[in-house]
């Protein structure tokens, strides 16, 4: 189907995540990129995704890149790693082609697996996630693929997210959970000297890790690992560079109560903001 007039006009590029997390990779795409227009939208109706299965995961996340799209995005980045996990493959194969071929769907996980040569040499890299990105086996699948000589070892941690969304993170409680996983991972394999934070909430809880964590190790954030990525995709494809608005301005939209969203958002970017409450 050929698209429309209105099907080509340029718009924002559009951030979707399930909750708050992906406020971490929105900010740090505007750092490396802070002329281009932004969406940011949060699920938050329906988070967490990470303990839902791969079918609700897959269509809560294709209603919220349909509705990016319907708001004029050309481009979205799922910010959130249990949909990149989850559902990113589905809508790249299977409804990209119906929906528009021209329109483009990113995820998380990819970019940060590229650099994994470059932040570890023992060659033995920790993963912490959620339940959901854990069973999913994308990172140690995504890895094999490119850097099939690197051991990846998963850790769940579904206690973090519900910790650092009740602002509970720096608190004593979390820190009990923290040393537990890190406990956890380092028995599986004691042989890691870096880990990634396979879950955008996480940077919040680095002070508790870095706690525990023996300081040989490093902490690896897919903030920065995204928003070079992101800046080098629309280097090498110029075309859809140019569907990209460029003022400077980023929106936000919840599907929670608009309060609710702004209180917690502050928990991440350290400002309020002002969002609007959306239906899917």
């Amino acid at each position: 189907m050929k698209p429309s007039n209105e099907a080509i006009k340029p718009g924002p590029i559009g951030i979707f995540d399930s909750g708050y997390g992906g406020l971490t990779i929105l900010e740090e795409i505007r750092k490396v990129m802070p002329g281009y227009d932004y969406i940011y939208l949060g699920d938050n109706a329906r988070t967490p995704y990470g303990t839902r299965s791969f079918d609700v995961v897959y269509q809560y996340t294709l209603e919220c890149v349909n509705k990016l799209f319907e708001m004029g995005c050309h481009l979205v980045i799922l910010a959130c790693n249990t949909a990149s996990a989850k559902a990113l493959r589905s809508i790249q194969q299977n409804d990209l082609p119906r929906i528009d071929p021209c329109r483009r769907v990113l995820g998380v996980i990819r970019p940060t697996v590229e650099m994994l040569d470059q932040v570890t040499q023992t060659k033995h890299v920790g993963i912490f996630a959620t339940p959901g990105t854990v069973q999913s086996d994308s990172y140690p699948i995504e890895a094999h693929k490119i850097f099939p000589d690197i051991r990846i070892t998963t850790e769940a941690c579904p206690m973090w997210v519900p910790l650092i969304e009740n602002n509970e993170h720096l608190s004593e409680g979390a820190a009990y959970f923290v040393q537990q996983n890190i406990r956890n991972l380092l028995k599986k394999d004691a042989q890691i000297d870096s880990i990634i934070l396979g879950c955008t909430h996480y940077p919040l809880i680095v002070p508790t890790i870095r706690r525990y964590l023996p300081t040989r190790i490093k902490i690896i954030s897919q903030g920065e690992i995204v928003a070079r990525s992101l800046k080098l995709y629309l280097e090498r494809h110029p075309e859809m560079d140019a569907k990209c608005t460029k003022n400077g301005v980023t929106s936000y939209f919840t599907t929670e109560s608009t309060e609710k969203f702004i209180h917690s958002a502050s928990i991440f970017l350290h400002t309020r903001i002002k969002a609007e409450r959306i239906s899917l």
